[in-house]
């Protein structure tokens, strides 16, 4: 069965040959061979820019025997991966908030011990860019929850699932707001949407096992590209596509099949009937980012 190349958008791409062959171009790179004995010719360059209203999701190419699927083992179900107290600037409103693994890939933030002296209801949730006490929040990011109004105790715990969250390391914010219905008859600095408290997150998450593990064999033709980025382990976790980059071959550079690829780059984007990948595209290689 004949191998099926993608690629990047490019100055040169591979030019027609049997699949079974070895690609030349400068210099070489094997291609995966062939489960026929009639030779397969290899996709011509296109000979002119492609046009983007062409693109389309990338597709696997079919094999005999399918290697297994991609996998990624959740975080297990109770681990706590952040936590800590909360105090607005005026000592108005204090509770504490841990962040929990469901072991689904999902997480849910969880509240107890509030208490609030401020005459307005106040909510919280989790946003990638911090703002300043005093703003008013015109975005209310993942896991907006309500946690209560002024209290003469402290208020029954609560929790609020982060929606379809599976890595929530990129939230570094969490913000405690006004959710006053209307700013009538309520202080300009209490009125809806003011932020009242701003903590940073400190994440705790374990890294996440995959069966794709990928490994950089280094630059060839049609996988010309550069590792922009890796894991604290030193594996690749992020490749920028190069002009002639063709998907199956940036694939075999890093050991993994054109379906991993794919599960690691969602709705990646390829253009003609070859799937050439867009020079300039940068490419997910780690698992636990997704």
């Amino acid at each position: 069965m004949a191998v099926a190349f993608t690629a990047t958008l490019a100055g040169c791409f591979p030019v027609a040959t049997k699949a079974a062959a070895h690609v030349k171009h400068g210099h070489t790179a094997e291609a995966t061979p062939s489960a026929s004995s009639t030779p397969t010719p290899l996709p011509t360059a296109p000979t002119a820019a492609p046009d983007p209203a062409a693109s389309r999701a990338a597709t696997p190419e079919p094999v005999s025997a399918p290697a297994p699927a991609p996998t990624l083992t959740p975080v297990p179900h109770g681990t706590v991966v952040a936590q800590a107290d909360v105090a607005s600037p005026k000592g108005s409103i204090h509770f504490h908030y841990r962040i929990v693994a469901n072991g689904d890939n999902t997480y849910s933030a969880q509240y107890s011990g509030f208490t609030s002296t401020i005459p307005v209801p106040v909510s919280v949730t989790l946003l990638d860019v911090a703002p300043r006490v005093g703003d008013g929040l015109t975005y209310h990011g993942v896991g907006d929850h309500r946690l209560g109004g002024p209290t003469a105790a402290a208020a029954p715990a609560s929790s609020a699932l982060l929606g379809d969250t599976s890595q929530p390391s990129y939230l570094g914010t969490l913000v405690t707001y006004s959710s006053a219905a209307s700013a009538d008859g309520v202080p300009l600095e209490l009125g809806p949407n003011k932020v009242l408290a701003v903590n940073s997150v400190h994440w705790s998450i374990p890294v996440r096992t995959s069966n794709v593990r990928p490994v950089d064999a280094g630059t060839r033709a049609y996988a010309s590209g550069k590792v922009t980025a890796q894991t604290a382990s030193g594996a690749p976790k992020r490749y920028l596509i190069a002009p002639g980059d063709v998907t199956s071959v940036v694939a075999q550079r890093f050991g993994i099949s054109i379906a991993d690829l794919i599960w690691l780059n969602a709705n990646l984007q390829v253009f003609g009937d070859q799937q050439y990948l867009y020079k300039g595209t940068t490419l997910n290689l780690d698992p636990d980012s997704l």
